[in-house]
């Protein structure tokens, strides 16, 4: 990413502090998103654009610290001062924002401050509401307000425009269980969906469509989809689990996921099957290559050494395989907070 955006980055990432600060030898703010794109981060669940760390009061000093009126003026002054390529401003040049999110960092010493960030998180919102910081809550058009508690004093202040940033707050997406699914691994789908749809997601996954599941027993992914009105084929030799077994909209079909193939072609292909990742890789390229499935989102079981090295020769059997097809393709990677010891992917056919 650094090497597309033609600068060097310093990077600051202790062992156990729970974020990582990568200070760039110089920033264009043109060339950065554009970097971002065409190499986009794949071991992060989120990612922002800011200055910092700056201090909100003296620790030195006795008494409850007022952090709102401090952090308001410091927005205030990111607002006008920081260059955010292809974000709305304000009639006086301002960023605005649809959604703030107060974060700590991912460690045990984050945790203590997550009590700051619910105190100050009315009163926050409320000052930027009337300084006119938000037009819209929510709007993922918009940019997101980033600020990041190093400890009670001191705070990161930035922003993240979609599909860099991310949509939850410390990349965490708070998603319930649904009764009735089969497993856990059904959030794994959401997320997933979320993650590399946002909003297309009703427009490319709805009902009516056909989709097959590799891997599917004992039926979370396939679940999710039925749910959503799918006409699903369930490739796995292990039973489904549940009410899905039965439902109409599901055929389940006892064999071998690493060897099936549809009849016709389907609108998705999803895959969860625990095999190597090269051979996973293959198997969904093959599946788009020869037109099996126009998208696809799946699983790389990583190994425990060497897993950026593995995902990026996984990465290459894809693009590698699409091209030589001849096959317009794009290609996303990311680790997602409900596959931590995975690698999620997306590829569909374009044009």
């Amino acid at each position: 990413m650094a090497a597309t955006a033609e600068t060097d980055v310093e990077v600051d990432a202790p062992v156990g502090r729970g974020f990582v600060v990568a200070t760039p030898r110089s920033f264009d703010s043109q060339r950065w998103p554009r970097a971002l794109l065409e190499a986009s981060p794949v071991f992060i669940r989120s990612l922002f654009f800011g200055t910092g760390p700056h201090q909100l009061f003296d620790v030195r000093r006795k008494g409850r610290p007022d952090r709102v009126a401090p952090l308001a003026a410091l927005i205030d002054a990111f607002r006008a001062d920081f260059p955010l390529p292809g974000a709305p401003h304000a009639s006086r040049g301002k960023l605005v924002f649809g959604t703030l999110h107060l974060e700590t960092p991912d460690a045990n010493d984050g945790k203590e401050l997550s009590g700051v960030c619910k105190a100050i998180a009315k009163p926050l919102t409320e000052s930027l509401r009337d300084a006119g910081a938000f037009v819209a809550d929510g709007d993922p058009k918009l940019p997101a307000l980033h600020v990041l508690f190093v400890d009670g004093a001191h705070v990161f202040v930035g922003a993240s425009l979609a599909p860099w940033g991310s949509r939850w707050t410390m990349g965490i997406p708070r998603l319930r269980m649904p009764a009735g699914a089969p497993s856990r691994s059904t959030l794994k789908l959401v997320e997933a969906l979320h993650t590399f749809l946002g909003e297309r997601e009703l427009e490319l996954l709805h009902a009516g469509m056909r989709a097959v599941d590799l891997g599917a027993a004992p039926g979370g992914w396939t679940w999710q989809l039925a749910h959503r009105g799918l006409r699903v084929t369930a490739v796995d030799n292990g039973p489904l689990k549940g009410d899905i077994a039965d439902d109409p909209l599901v055929t389940h079909l006892r064999v071998d996921g690493l060897r099936y193939l549809p009849k016709k072609p389907v609108d998705w292909m999803v895959c969860d099957i625990v095999k190597q990742p090269s051979r996973i890789a293959a198997l969904v390229a093959r599946w788009i290559g020869e037109g099996h499935a126009r998208r696809a989102i799946f699983n790389l079981k990583l190994p425990m050494k060497k897993r950026y090295d593995e995902m990026r020769r996984c990465e290459a059997i894809i693009h590698d395989t699409l091209d030589r097809m001849r096959v317009k393709h794009r290609l996303a990677l990311r680790q997602l907070y409900h596959d931590r010891e995975e690698i999620s992917g997306y590829v569909t056919r374009e044009g």
